[in-house]
């Protein structure tokens, strides 16, 4: 599946024309937060408590490369004082061209309100060369660190940077808001650790490469990924060599993620003899993953269960 641009500008621009008249309103009551991501509406949550109106671009089932447009983007866009966002290029099917028709000075690159949660974050998998040919790579690195949650800290961290920039009176509620949040994601990254323990070093599989900063974390070995290439849908060539060298290696899982059909990953798997897992990768994926917090409850407990219960 090539992830292309996937909308035009003008296409936008004539939404945005029809929807906001051109207005820019009032400062609201409370601040306004854009996230393109649920995992990053979930955090501006998380700290910036009853000061803040969040809303999500995305819903957790789609791609985080190409989030579908809804109407309701531009105004939304148009009325935000923060836009929050995964960045390395992450958003770059659909948030420049919607940026550009929201028109809202306030969130645009290198304005206050564009709050890139990449900042800080020491990226994997910084491709040698952006060629085509290559796939969909991604010139800055692999985007999708929040699946390990020591990184999501530092994504916290800039939105709560930001917050208090916007709004520094409300200093104080900010830090208490966030210091709580971190508090119960450090004592969940230690459970998570401890229950991740027995299956160290277990090599699993993935459609797209979701998965490194997630492996590295807790001692997973990441073994490869269904798709030939990034945004490139396997071959027949690519899934024989996958399942041979998959059954020469005795790996035990392939993971699917929800965005992506399940014919392939499960005829691998039946291939193999490994399990198939469907795992999210933002919050809302699958269900009962409302928030960050039970996301990774939930990505963890399935991983671990599917290995142990092989033994």
């Amino acid at each position: 599946m090539k992830f292309k641009k996937l909308y035009s500008l003008a296409s936008i621009i004539a939404l945005a024309g029809v929807l906001c008249l051109g207005a820019m309103p009032a400062h609201a009551a409370r601040i306004r937060v854009v996230a393109t991501l649920t995992d990053l509406a979930d955090f501006a949550r998380a700290v910036g408590g009853d000061l803040v109106e969040v809303k999500s671009l995305a819903t957790g089932v789609e791609d985080t490369h190409g989030v579908p447009m809804k109407p309701s983007f531009v105004p939304m866009m148009n009325r935000a004082d923060l836009l929050v966002l995964i960045g390395f290029d992450c958003e770059h099917a659909f948030l420049p061209a919607l940026m550009e028709a929201s028109k809202n000075p306030r969130i645009q690159v290198n304005k206050p309100g564009y709050v890139d949660c990449s900042r800080g974050i020491m990226p994997r998998d910084v491709p040698k060369s952006t060629d085509h040919s290559e796939g969909d790579v991604h010139p800055y690195g692999n985007p999708h660190y929040t699946l390990d949650p020591v990184l999501a800290k530092t994504a916290i961290n800039n939105i709560y940077t930001a917050l208090v920039a916007f709004a520094p009176q409300h200093k104080a509620e900010f830090t208490r808001n966030r210091d709580a949040y971190l508090a119960q994601l450090n004592a969940k990254i230690a459970e998570w650790e401890k229950a991740v323990r027995p299956i160290r070093g277990t090599k699993f599989v993935s459609y797209h490469e979701h998965w490194p900063y997630f492996a590295e974390r807790f001692g997973l070995n990441y073994f490869g990924t269904i798709e030939v290439k990034p945004g490139v849908d396997p071959t027949a060539r690519h899934i024989q060599e996958l399942v041979t060298s998959m059954k020469a290696e005795h790996v035990p899982v392939v993971v699917r993620e929800p965005q992506f059909p399940e014919k392939v990953p499960k005829r691998i798997a039946e291939q193999t003899g490994a399990t198939m897992i469907t795992l999210p990768i933002m919050p809302g994926g699958v269900p009962h993953t409302e928030t960050y917090i039970k996301m990774m409850d939930y990505i963890v407990q399935t991983m671990v269960k599917a290995v142990q219960n092989r033994k």
